[in-house]
């Protein structure tokens, strides 16, 4: 079968990942290793077929190479991110910090630098998928409201009001945190993970959210910082 397909593993209800990258050989790669560890893989060799996939399938993930002929994968996560939440992990040979928090500002849900070890994609997919099943099995607390906004946890839904607010999946999942503990500090290594990366990554996602419910994100009313430790979500009684 060739790479540029689908590639099915046994049950449909597999998660289904879509891989893009101009190199077809990390193409074929990729979409063999992920294949024997239980996805399905479609893959996509530049921005204009990764657009025709999407409109054609539902992923739960999207992995995205960075450096490509035409539109970049930072054009085309911030492109996605304006109607979907899908989790998205960055890949690049680019090993500059400002790169990883370009896209993490994006909306992207983690970075890996080439080159890389499959397995340790791996790893990053599973966390990622891990990180959405919490999420989306989250019951508790049901719903919390500060200010204008209200959070169903069991839902993963943010509204100001009567409007719904999108975010990401990795925004989701560190709301989803806070407000089951709301008043309470969360430390920020329990925010990331335990990864000392994603540590530094849980500020850059900290602020992505305050831009979304704070009138001055310099001044947080809301989502607020406990220097040294971590955050804190203060919600209404």
């Amino acid at each position: 079968m060739s790479a540029e397909r689908a590639r099915i593993v046994p049950g449909d209800d597999a998660p289904h990942v879509l891989v893009v990258d101009d190199d077809r050989r990390l193409r074929d790669l990729l979409s063999r290793f992920l294949g024997e560890h239980g996805y399905r893989v479609t893959t996509a060799a530049d921005a204009v077929q990764a657009r025709r996939k999407i409109e054609g399938f539902v992923f739960d993930c999207l992995i995205l190479d960075v450096m490509m002929p035409g539109e970049n994968g930072f054009d085309l996560a911030r492109a996605v991110r304006t109607d979907s939440t899908v989790p998205i992990l960055m890949l690049t040979a680019r090993t500059d910090a400002s790169d990883r928090v370009r896209g993490l500002e994006i909306g992207a849900d983690d970075y890996l630098a080439k080159p890389f070890e499959p397995r340790e994609l791996l790893l990053r997919l599973n966390n990622i998928q891990k990180r959405v099943l919490v999420v989306d099995t989250a019951a508790e607390p049901e719903s919390v409201r500060f200010g204008p906004f209200r959070f169903r946890a069991d839902r993963g839904e943010l509204r100001r009001d009567d409007e719904v607010v999108r975010i990401t999946d990795r925004e989701r999942e560190i709301l989803t945190m806070l407000a089951a503990r709301a008043g309470e500090t969360v430390p920020r290594e329990e925010l990331s993970g335990g990864s000392d990366l994603n540590e530094r990554t849980v500020d850059v996602q900290i602020n992505r959210l305050r831009r979304k419910i704070e009138d001055d994100p310099g001044n947080p009313l809301h989502l607020q910082t406990v220097r040294g430790v971590g955050y804190r979500l203060l919600v209404d009684h």
